[in-house]
């Protein structure tokens, strides 16, 4: 089980000893940009294992070998949504445990001039607000995109919304809590804070790059 720290009432974290295991390597400044991408990817379905606990079901019927019997079937279906591109780096991972998740993806950048998220590409199925929606992030920094992602999917009708990311900064953390205290955060690590670059310390690099 994830735990949970009493300053974010909306994060927890996997302190899963093979996540933890996996997570160092990761940050390892030796890791081959090979091994990163594999890392990604087994990390995410490691923590999405944990992050669908909650998935509705319903009864179905089974024909064993031998028999009939009464199984689970996700009652609901399921989208992705890896705000790009980073996120991407996620997604493989995730489906090979998950596959019969749907993807939908939504690009964002900053404005120069605004210097706010803009969105650049969204593409989602029709019904993507008729069940759980899990957006997907290695990095939240500042929050500034997750927040933005989590705002057009709501326009969209989502109400059941995760974020699963790698890492996590305090700042972005407060600030998904600030806009959308009812999404939990899901992450594998809250790091120390961002530096005057904005970026996590002490990080992992450019999960995107």
């Amino acid at each position: 089980m994830p735990s949970t720290d009493p300053r974010y009432p909306n994060l927890r974290v996997f302190d899963h000893a093979l996540i933890q295991h996996k997570l160092s390597i990761l940050r390892d400044t030796r890791t081959h940009p090979e091994d990163f991408r594999a890392l990604l990817n087994e990390i995410a379905g490691l923590m999405v294992y944990e992050v669908s606990r909650g998935f509705p079901t319903r009864r179905s019927t089974v024909q064993t070998p031998l028999e009939t019997c009464e199984g689970r079937a996700l009652s609901q279906p399921v989208t992705l949504a890896p705000i790009l591109r980073a996120g991407l780096g996620m997604t493989d991972g995730i489906l090979r445990l998950f596959p019969e998740a749907r993807v939908g993806h939504i690009g964002i950048q900053r404005d120069e001039r605004s210097r706010e998220p803009v969105n650049y590409y969204t593409r989602f199925p029709k019904d993507v607000a008729d069940g759980p929606v899990l957006v997907v992030d290695p990095m939240l920094a500042t929050g500034g995109s997750a927040v933005h992602a989590i705002d057009h999917l709501k326009r969209l009708g989502c109400r059941d919304l995760q974020m699963v990311c790698l890492v996590a900064a305090p700042e972005g953390v407060q600030r998904l809590r600030e806009r959308h205290p009812e999404v939990p955060v899901f992450a594998a690590a809250l790091d120390r804070q961002l530096d005057e670059n904005a970026y996590i310390r002490p990080g992992l690099g450019d999960a995107g790059d």
